[in-house]
């Protein structure tokens, strides 16, 4: 009998297991995505601070505290100010084979009236429908920067999230690590609980692995702008999420552990 087809299984079947069961073999990896940059800068404060340094600096702190708190090894999509279309930042998480992808982002109101009355935080996960019309809002002003007509943009947007639906688990987990990142954001910060919502984010389109859209405040509101702006909030910002990274990559772990068969009783004399 020969063992060539036995190890080409066994090869395959390394290939094929849950990035979760790799995981286990190795640090976290994790790819965090601070968003904008370059010519796109996303929202403003009153004061002129803009979306993409703030999310560069809160980026670089959540990898810092991944790093030194988990032993984590954690690529960016941009470690500086830059252009960086959508498309690219997916394909390169994808060629990292990441076990969690993190794109961090502020949010804003457009009215004067909304901008003096609207803060708060939220988390997203990725679904072809908006939990409601402020997460379609969002998912509207983020995926402005697509690279497509609007009418295009939204066609192959739902086909590929039709696609990445199909992979179940990996979407169950996107909810997952929602869910464990945005009670330790509100937690900490004690800022407003505007809750963890759905919606079509070109940005999570196609990442292979549990992915999230965190929308750390809104820059638009004189206070909440402020905050977000000052070094000892950020590190808050930033050491909430990774509790939840923590907390959501324990818990995977010991879903996806196997486990051996049952000891037998010894026998009865």
């Amino acid at each position: 009998m020969t063992v060539r087809p036995l190890v080409l299984a066994l090869s395959l079947a390394s290939l094929l297991a849950p990035v979760s069961l790799r995981a286990a073999e190795r640090p976290a990896r994790v790819v965090v995505d601070p968003g904008h940059g370059g010519i796109k800068e996303g929202a403003t404060s009153p004061k002129g601070v803009r979306e993409k340094d703030i999310a560069l600096q809160i980026a670089r702190r959540v990898r810092a505290h991944l790093e030194k708190d988990l032993g984590a090894q954690v690529l960016m999509t941009r470690d500086e100010d830059m252009d960086l279309d959508l498309p690219a930042r997916v394909d390169f998480s994808n060629k990292q084979r990441p076990d969690v992808f993190l794109s961090i982002h502020c949010n804003a109101m457009p009215t004067k009236r909304t901008r003096a009355r609207v803060q708060g935080l939220e988390t997203y996960f990725l679904s072809a429908n908006a939990s409601n019309a402020t997460a379609r809002a969002a998912a509207d002003r983020e995926n402005a920067e697509a690279p497509a007509t609007r009418q295009a943009r939204r066609d192959s947007t739902l086909a590929l999230i039709l696609q990445d639906l199909e992979r179940t688990e990996t979407h169950q987990d996107s909810s997952r690590l929602a869910y464990a990142i945005h009670p330790k954001l509100v937690s900490a910060t004690g800022g407003s609980d505007r809750g963890v919502l759905q919606a079509p984010f070109y940005v999570l389109n196609g990442v292979e692995a549990p992915a999230v859209l965190i929308e750390v405040g809104y820059l638009s509101h004189p206070e909440e702008g402020r905050r977000l702006g000052n070094a000892d909030y950020q590190e808050t910002l930033a050491t909430a999420i990774v509790d939840g990274v923590r907390a959501f990559l324990s818990d995977v772990r010991k879903r996806d552990t196997p486990r051996g068969p049952p000891v037998a009783s010894p026998a009865t004399p």
